[in-house]
């Protein structure tokens, strides 16, 4: 099974990771901001990461065997929890992790094939985890006791799942779970070790529930739904008080919910609108558009600022005065083809991927550079050792070539393949360009003019995707759909070192000049950076 470790696993060394860059907006509520206002939380691939809000400083939760599904930060911000997929049948972990000394304090496994979403308990007593499709289960855990108090299926069989959850804001005894034509007020009996539900009443009104948000005091809560509108219901009463916007409701579903000081409503939709509304009618006073649909919201502080977090791998900060948004970060949200350092240096390197090239900055992990040719996709790139151009293959059978300080086209050898242009390289005297194609050419270009010297037929075939070797030739690396990078010494044939951290297939990876880093990237969009683990 892919994933699993071979029988002498246990004597390989860990690689050590010290840079992600990258952020995975396709998990619902999948970005934090800690209370302590100066970090990040986020999952990416199997691995949590803690990162600075103003100087880029990275920590990683190392745990999780697959992929991070949902995390959860307690009120005060001690705790992390974090649950993850696995393969059917098999139990999914829970992983409760020491906020400060970044350490795993426990490992809860009860939940089958998913974790769905996690929530704390106002006063850190409790923690409740929402099982997946396959599991349908609600669990309470206790935090002193790192176990289970009880379970309950999480919905009526006669409604659809349950996929989100929020605690009471004053009582750690009463929590609320809601999905699809379900919401239910849960009251814990911790001397009986039950949760006992009751169903709220919307009336004739039958919706799938995307996110909830409690009022301060528990008076009320509010819900968002797939159909685009809000839905206000009485905590004591469980019945709806009201509902809106009733004409235009908001395209594509609301993703997720904020409720301000003031008792402005902030509202995010799957269409990438992030809308701050008042009143009960929930109109829209102002709004802003943003790049993909939105599955993060975030506070910082008291709510002068927050943080949207968006399919398209986008994070933006928000200030509620001005209303008006600031991309802080961004990373591919496709698949990555190829990544290149330019000769002689470890200080930049280049990545290519669907619509754009980007050159980044490697001890910042900054981009410094984007080229962007619309609805199409790089398939491979090269710097002239000369470093006065990048070289790309692209897949309408195209070699274009661009400056690197500016990103501006010098010249495009058209035709270059027919059915797409799929590896590229340079000679050493940066007189001539080597490609290769779909249809399995292989083509050598004079760069002076883009003429055709020679064509000759070739083949590549292999279920390694990347692999590079050392200048002197000691050892080299390799990834592919196993998700691990493989250090191996060369003359003993051996692996040395395996890095986990991708979720995606890894695509290419390289050992940059003077072997301080080893970078990988992946079809999921994430770029690595490794430490090096042999001296030079």
């Amino acid at each position: 099974m892919a994933g699993e470790p071979g029988p002498q696993s246990d004597a390989l060394c860990e690689l050590e990771l010290q840079a992600v860059i990258g952020f995975n907006g396709h998990i619902p509520f999948g970005l934090i901001c800690h209370p302590d206002r100066e970090h990040f939380v986020y999952p990416l691939g199997c691995t949590v990461i803690i990162q600075g809000l103003n100087n880029n400083t990275q920590a990683f939760l190392h745990g999780h065997t697959n992929n991070v599904s949902c995390i959860a930060v307690s009120r005060s911000g001690c705790y992390v929890a974090s649950g993850q997929v696995t393969f059917m049948g098999f139990k999914a972990d829970i992983i409760l992790w020491d906020y400060k000394k970044r350490e795993l304090l426990a490992r809860l496994s009860l939940h089958k094939g998913k974790v769905e979403k996690l929530a704390f308990s106002p006063n850190e007593l409790y923690l409740v985890s929402l099982g997946g499709q396959d599991d349908g289960s609600v669990v309470v855990w206790s935090i002193a006791k790192r176990d289970a108090i009880c379970g309950s299926p999480a919905s009526a069989r006669s409604a659809g799942n349950a996929t989100v959850l929020a605690f009471s804001n004053c009582r750690d005894e009463a929590f609320i779970s809601a999905g699809n034509g379900t919401i239910r007020v849960w009251e814990l009996d911790l001397p009986n070790r039950k949760i006992r539900p009751t169903e709220c009443q919307t009336g004739s009104l039958k919706r799938v529930i995307t996110s909830i948000m409690m009022a301060e005091d528990d008076s009320y809560f509010y819900v968002g739904t797939s159909s685009g509108d809000i839905l206000k219901l009485n905590m004591k009463s469980k019945l709806m008080s009201d509902y809106g916007p009733v004409k235009e409701k908001f395209s594509l579903g609301v993703t997720a919910l904020l409720l301000l000081k003031t008792g402005d409503l902030v509202v995010s939709t799957g269409g990438g609108i992030v809308a701050l509304c008042k009143g009960s009618n929930y109109k829209p006073i102002k709004k802003i558009q943003v790049q993909g649909g939105v599955t993060s919201l975030t506070l910082r502080g008291q709510g002068h600022q927050f943080f949207v977090g968006t399919e398209e791998s986008q994070i933006y900060r928000l200030n509620y005065n001005d209303f008006k948004e600031e991309l802080i970060t961004t990373c591919h949200n496709e698949a990555i083809h190829d990544i290149i350092f330019p000769s002689g240096t470890s200080d930049l390197f280049a990545t290519c991927s669907k619509n754009d090239i980007r050159v980044w900055h490697t001890p910042e992990n900054k981009e410094l550079l984007r080229i962007t040719i619309p609805n199409m996709t790089c398939h491979a790139i090269d710097f002239m050792r000369d470093g006065k151009s990048i070289i790309s293959a692209w897949n309408d059978g195209k070699i274009r070539a661009f400056t690197p300080e500016t990103g501006r086209l010098m010249y495009v050898i058209d035709h270059a393949h027919s059915m797409g242009v799929t590896a590229i390289a340079a000679t050493s005297d940066c007189k001539r360009i080597i490609s290769g194609g779909g249809e399995g050419q292989i083509g050598y270009w004079e760069v002076f003019d883009g003429s055709a010297i020679r064509n000759l037929e070739g083949s590549l075939t292999g279920s390694i995707n990347g692999m590079d070797i050392t200048t002197d030739g000691t050892y080299f690396v390799t990834g592919g759909d196993d998700h691990l990078v493989k250090v191996w010494d060369y003359n003993e044939g051996e692996v040395t070192h395996v890095g986990m951290g991708h979720s995606g297939s890894i695509t290419r990876l390289r050992i940059c000049p003077g072997n301080k880093y080893i970078v990988s990237v992946s079809a999921d969009g994430a770029i690595l950076r490794w430490k090096y683990p042999h001296s030079s």
